[in-house]
């Protein structure tokens, strides 16, 4: 192989990892979801948040200078059921009225191997805040790619059903969060 050729070749290689280097800038919600898990009275029971928007910059090769963060609308929640759904956005539980959003703000993002990452910010629910860390993949789609991940929280860290509520024997402490989420390249 020639120097002409070695050169053409680390140049278009080196255009090829410019053009995937782009950063994700907007997620596209009908693509994207966040669900979370949790037991009651021993029984594993699934739910999800119907709205949600989020703020992103992500270039998955540089991801110790990403930015993300994310709203939940808490009252958008589905439970499985609309007694529980009604129930859950009372003052008791996510008090909606006073508290309508969980908000998450990575602080760290930093890659741990190729399409894994270390995500570190701050989770608001209820007037609470805590740290949160948890593992995220990136899934490349075309120009789309996905990003997903889950975390435990503790409902009693954010005070997440008070009163007759605050005891775990009838719904665990332990709410595991999931999420994926279809992110588009900036334009």
């Amino acid at each position: 192989m020639n120097i002409l050729t070695k050169t053409l070749a680390l140049a278009i290689a080196a255009l090829t990892l410019q053009a995937q280097a782009a950063p994700y800038q907007s997620i596209v919600p009908t693509k994207s979801s966040v669900t979370f898990s949790y037991k009651q009275m021993g029984v594993a029971i699934d739910g999800r948040f119907k709205k949600f928007a989020a703020q992103v910059n992500f270039d998955p090769v540089k991801a110790d200078a990403a930015k993300a963060s994310f709203d939940v609308e808490l009252a958008s929640v589905d439970a499985g059921s609309s007694e529980a759904d009604g129930e859950v956005v009372t003052k008791s539980w996510f008090n909606t009225a006073a508290f309508p959003k969980a908000t998450f703000v990575a602080k760290q993002i930093k890659q741990t191997a190729p399409n894994q990452y270390e995500v570190t910010g701050a989770l608001s629910i209820k007037g609470q805040t805590r740290e949160v860390k948890f593992p995220m993949k990136h899934t490349a789609q075309g120009k789309d790619g996905v990003l997903t991940g889950s975390f435990t929280i503790k409902r009693g860290d954010f005070n997440i059903g008070e009163g007759m509520w605050a005891k775990f024997d009838v719904v665990a402490n332990d709410i595991q969060v999931n999420f994926s989420l279809t992110a588009q390249l900036s334009k």
